[in-house]
C-alpha cells in the first residue's frame, strides 16, 4: 500500500483545513518544494498536492509551485484542483505530475472523463469521490449532490476509469480516524483501486487500512498527521509495506 502525503496549496502556501472548509485553515509551511523535499527524504515516492484556489474558482500562481516541485523532488506527483477541462489536464502532465485528479467534473461533465481517459490514458486519471453523508460534494465540496458515492463508482467505471480518491468529508482534517468501512466497501464491490483519505491519525490507522489491501485499498493520504508529528512518515510507509 502506498503513502502519499498531502501538500495542500493555498496561495503558495502549505495549508490544512478542517473539513475542507476555507474559513478553518492552518498554515503549515511557506515554501511548499521544501516540505515536498522533506517528504521525499523521508521515503516518500508519491506525493498528492491539491490546488485548493483551483477547487475553490480562486487564482493563484500555486500552478508554478506544483511545477517547481515536480522538477525538484524524485518522487511521482498525482495532482487535482480545478482541472475544469482536457486542456487543463494536459497542461499539468506535461508540467511533470504523472496523474491528474477531478471531481466536479465526474458529475457535470463525465463525457470530458472519458474522453481523458482516451487521450491520457487510464492510469493517468484518477476520479476523487469525495462524500458528505453517502452523497457527493462538488465545487471545491461547497455543494452536495443527489448522486450517491456508489452510483458515481459505477458510473465513472463504465468511462473506463479505474482509481478512486474517497475522502469522507466529515474526517478530513479531523484526525478522528478513516472511513475504513466505507473505503473497503468502495473498493470491494466496485473492483476500482481506491486511495483513502480524510481523518488518518495513526499508525493504527495506516495498519487497519492496510488489513483490506486484498479489497482494493491500494494507498492511504495523509496530512495532517503528519503535519503534527501524530504519524512519522517513515513509520507510516513501513507499516504500509509490511506484508
Amino acid at each position: 500500500m502506498i503513502v502519499f502525503p498531502a501538500i495542500d496549496l493555498r496561495q503558495g502556501r502549505c495549508v490544512r483545513l478542517y473539513q475542507g472548509d476555507p474559513e478553518q485553515e492552518v498554515v503549515f509551511g511557506r515554501n511548499p518544494v521544501a516540505i515536498a523535499e522533506q517528504w521525499v527524504d523521508q521515503g516518500a515516492e508519491w506525493l498528492h498536492v491539491v490546488n485548493l484556489d483551483g477547487a475553490f474558482g480562486e487564482a493563484s500562481d500555486n500552478l508554478g509551485v506544483v511545477e517547481t516541485i515536480a522538477s525538484t523532488v524524485d518522487a511521482q506527483i498525482q495532482f487535482g484542483g480545478g482541472l475544469r477541462s482536457l486542456a487543463d489536464m494536459a497542461q499539468m502532465l506535461e508540467r511533470g505530475v504523472a496523474r491528474v485528479i477531478v471531481g466536479t467534473m465526474a458529475i457535470t461533465a463525465p463525457e470530458t472523463v472519458a474522453q481523458a481517459v482516451d487521450q491520457f490514458g487510464a492510469e493517468r486519471l484518477i476520479v476523487g469521490i469525495d462524500a458528505r453523508d453517502g452523497r457527493v460534494a462538488t465545487h471545491g465540496w461547497r455543494e452536495t449532490s443527489d448522486t450517491d458515492v456508489m452510483d458515481l463508482a459505477e458510473q465513472i467505471m463504465a468511462l473506463g476509469v479505474n482509481r478512486v480518491v474517497y475522502t469522507d468529508i466529515a474526517r478530513d482534517g479531523t484526525m478522528r480516524g478513516p472511513d475504513v468501512a466505507g473505503t473497503r466497501r468502495l473498493a470491494a464491490e466496485t473492483g476500482l483501486n481506491v486511495i483513502a483519505s480524510g481523518g488518518v491519525a495513526s499508525l493504527n490507522d495506516v495498519k487497519a487500512l492496510r488489513a483490506h489491501e486484498h479489497a482494493g485499498i491500494e494507498g492511504v493520504i495523509i496530512g495532517q498527521a503528519l503535519y503534527t508529528g501524530a504519524i512519522d512518515l517513515g513509520e507510516a510507509i513501513e507499516v504500509a509495506e509490511t506484508e
